[in-house]
């Protein structure tokens, strides 16, 4: 009989398979990025499927097969269930999973990737908190955590833009949603992580350009 093996993680990507079977990606703390199937997910009553979608975080039992894992239970800590009720909020974690996704790897320690993700999908619930800000925060840490950063912003800003940029590289996941920043501000902070993008990143990313088409729209409304 296999052994199970028990991964702390969050479903990142959800698609199904076949009639009734789902392949889920997972970000896992002890094995980075996996993808496990969920059998008989998409039958109604089936127990895997209120833990087989996206943002559920907890702790996975599953089957370790050649190439993928069978999931077996999990004990899911948080679903983010408000997150669903708020469209723009949806978007932008949406996103965070994208990225996430873009950035992980199999077999390789996710722990700060993974609190990163967390802590920002988190933020997203916090009424306080531009998510203009949580988003541009998660980005730049996303890609300090990955090595592709400036120890400076990319061009000159001002001092509180500055410190905010050295704070957000300097601080763990736990304590990067603390502060809060002026529009002016934001809007400085927000060009430099942008450019720090554009300068790393060789990729487009389909949730992004959903919100930032839904926030076009709601600038016009």
């Amino acid at each position: 009989m296999k052994e199970v093996e028990k991964l702390t993680g969050m479903v990142i990507k959800v698609a199904p398979v076949g009639e009734m079977d789902k392949r889920l990606v997972i970000l896992t703390k002890e094995r980075g990025k996996i993808t496990a199937f969920a059998r008989g997910a998409r039958r109604p009553g089936n127990q895997l499927m209120g833990i087989s979608r996206p943002f559920a975080f907890g702790q996975f039992s599953l089957y370790e097969g050649r190439d993928s894992y069978s999931l077996r239970s999990a004990d899911i800590s948080n679903y983010f269930e408000d997150l669903a009720l708020d469209m723009e909020g949806t978007c932008y974690g949406s996103y965070f999973l994208e990225l996430v996704d873009f950035y992980a790897r199999e077999n390789e320690d996710a722990t700060g990737l993974l609190k990163l993700l967390y802590q920002s999908v988190r933020a997203l619930l916090k009424p306080a908190l531009k998510n203009e800000l949580v988003q541009r925060v998660f980005e730049l840490k996303a890609m300090v955590l990955n090595g592709e950063y400036t120890e400076v912003p990319p061009r000159p800003v001002s001092d509180s833009a500055n410190y905010a940029w050295e704070y957000v590289i300097a601080s763990p996941a736990e304590h990067l949603y603390t502060f809060t920043l002026t529009e002016e501000v934001l809007e400085e902070f927000a060009r430099c992580v942008e450019m720090n993008k554009k300068r790393f990143i060789d990729r487009e990313f389909h949730s992004l350009e959903i919100l930032q088409t839904m926030m076009e729209i709601k600038v016009l409304k």
